[in-house]
């Protein structure tokens, strides 16, 4: 028990520096630790994704709000990105924490796996100048983009920036300013998802203190570190340069990757 809170602790850790460094959210940390500490719990194996990324989703809550204001406090939260988006990631948000109670953990693991590596090669690579676009998306019929953005955060246990800051950065967003503006969308995904996996009714019989598949003895362990470590994230990340803040992301999210498929198709 005391390695399975120490896991959970160090992970809510690491997860609240990243958020503040990439405006990831922490979940992209958080997700793959906390499921293997659920494992080692001896938690059914069928679940165990499930419970990572419905936990990992509530604690994004708290820890969205310190590090987008953090980011805000330093004028990289483009508002009026997050006007126009936040309506289509909410709905996106609420699709995905539905679709997550009828697939299998290791269908979750997968769609994480791959997500999380497609984004670390466009991360990694010399692309930083590369753009598809001029601007985000801000009409009715863009809309489509920032659902799918909720949507499938929302079945990885994220937050906005692992998808929402490669998107933004193709369309011409500044990467600084795209991973502020990240932070606060992961805000306007984590309500309505934590939501949805709340108000589950999982089939299997789930641990202690589980609402839904949210656990809540995970959720009063990683959320409080989180939100302190997530403000020195923030401030780290306005001292590296653009290419250094891509790379450090692109590795995260290769690590991560590998994890996950692993675990996926294994």
């Amino acid at each position: 028990m005391m390695a399975l809170v120490l896991a959970v602790l160090a992970s809510g850790l690491v997860g609240g520096f990243v958020a503040g460094l990439l405006g990831v959210g922490g979940g992209i940390v958080i997700v793959p630790v906390l499921e293997l500490a659920l494992s080692m719990a001896g938690i059914d194996p069928r679940i165990t994704m499930n419970l990572a990324v419905a936990t990992s989703m509530a604690t994004i809550i708290p820890t969205a709000i310190s590090s987008s204001r953090s980011h805000a406090r330093r004028g990289s939260v483009d508002g009026a990105i997050v006007k126009v988006w936040a309506i289509p990631i909410v709905v996106g948000a609420l699709v995905g924490s539905q679709l997550v109670a009828h697939f299998e953990a290791r269908v979750l693991a997968a769609v994480f796996g791959v997500a999380a590596l497609t984004v670390a090669a466009k991360m990694l690579l010399p692309l930083d100048d590369l753009v598809v676009a001029r601007d985000v998306p801000r009409t009715w019929k863009g809309a489509w983009l920032p659902a799918a953005i909720g949507c499938l955060a929302s079945m990885m246990g994220v937050g906005g920036g692992t998808l929402g800051v490669p998107v933004m950065t193709l369309c011409g967003v500044p990467i600084h300013r795209a991973v502020g503006t990240a932070a606060l969308l992961g805000l306007w995904i984590a309500v309505p998802a934590t939501l949805g996996f709340l108000l589950a009714r999982p089939a299997i019989e789930t641990p202690w203190l589980t609402v839904g598949y949210t656990n809540l003895l995970g959720f009063a362990l990683i959320a409080p570190v989180s939100v302190l470590m997530a403000p020195l994230g923030a401030r780290v990340a306005h001292t590296l340069s653009r290419r250094q803040l891509s790379v450090a992301f692109g590795c995260f999210l290769l690590f991560v990757a590998a994890r996950m498929l692993y675990r996926g198709f294994h």
